[in-house]
């Protein structure tokens, strides 16, 4: 039997985004315990060698190995990303559903709370956190997930409103039931969907920025290895080592095609529009 078209776009894009995003995890993993060489080692007398067997991706200016650096360096986007997601779901997905259920002018007041967050670039956040804090992965990360919040407080916000809005909602509130269980029973299990998906995507953004981040300086400060620094680093040999420009590259590229074809996947597959369609 021939899946339907929305099926096997979902199907393929949850699949291909899945099978990336669990390559960068288990890179991540691995390099917890081992690493072909020290990420951190600099050897100046190989310093920026080619591919070859004993360094597949070569070596930068100081010597280091590019394939040690790539795989600590998906410790660190892994981390951020996490650390944006979180915050910014643990803090706007309380927020949002607040804002909806309790309506009137508490929802008018936090609504318009995260139309002003969402005024506030992440980038020029993490150019305020680096200048009172320095730079750092977690000054970067707290700044990227503040700038989240709002993002997940209004998608909470906009799906709560629906679903407040059924026929079942007013049954359970008619029957007695509280704000506290028809948020937890009714509205958050219909929701988590859409949450989900986003959250896919957030995580993307968020490895996408921490290396712009990096790549500014605003982030990771060495020598801890970035996938966004190692950019910055090899940008002086463009012309003629151009795998130290292609590893951390790819890598960055692959990680956010990873999530944001695995968000894709999952919002045609739980779209009950589409779930349901003849």
């Amino acid at each position: 039997m021939k899946l339907p078209h929305w099926k096997t776009r979902a199907r393929w894009s949850m699949w291909v985004g899945a099978a990336l995003v669990t390559a960068v995890v288990l890179l991540a993993l691995v390099s917890l315990v081992w690493t072909p060489f020290d990420p951190v080692l600099a050897q100046p007398a190989i310093r920026l060698q080619g591919p070859s067997a004993a360094h597949w991706f070569g070596t930068d200016r100081l010597g280091r190995d590019v394939l040690s650096q790539v795989m600590a360096g998906a410790r660190v986007t892994l981390l951020v990303g996490a650390i944006v997601v979180a915050i910014g779901a643990l803090i706007g997905i309380p927020f949002g559903l607040i804002a909806a259920i309790k309506g009137g002018a508490v929802g008018a007041v936090l609504g318009r709370g995260f139309d002003l967050m969402m005024a506030i670039p992440g980038l020029l956040l993490a150019i305020i956190f680096a200048a009172a804090f320095g730079a750092s992965t977690m000054a970067a990360a707290l700044a990227l997930g503040i700038a989240g919040i709002p993002a997940f407080a209004r998608i909470t916000r906009a799906g709560s409103l629906s679903v407040l809005n059924s026929e079942y909602v007013t049954a359970a509130r008619a029957s007695g039931a509280g704000n506290r269980h028809i948020a937890l029973t009714h509205v958050f299990p219909n929701i988590a969907g859409s949450l989900i998906v986003h959250a896919s995507v957030a995580f993307g953004i968020a490895i996408l920025a921490e290396a712009g981040l990096s790549y500014l300086g605003l982030g990771t400060p060495p020598p801890t290895p970035s996938w966004g620094r190692m950019l910055q680093d090899s940008q002086a040999f463009l012309s003629y080592r151009l795998n130290l420009v292609l590893a951390p590259g790819l890598a960055i590229g692959l990680a956010v095609l990873g999530f944001n074809l695995l968000g894709d996947g999952l919002r045609d597959y739980l779209d009950p529009k589409l779930r349901y369609r003849k």
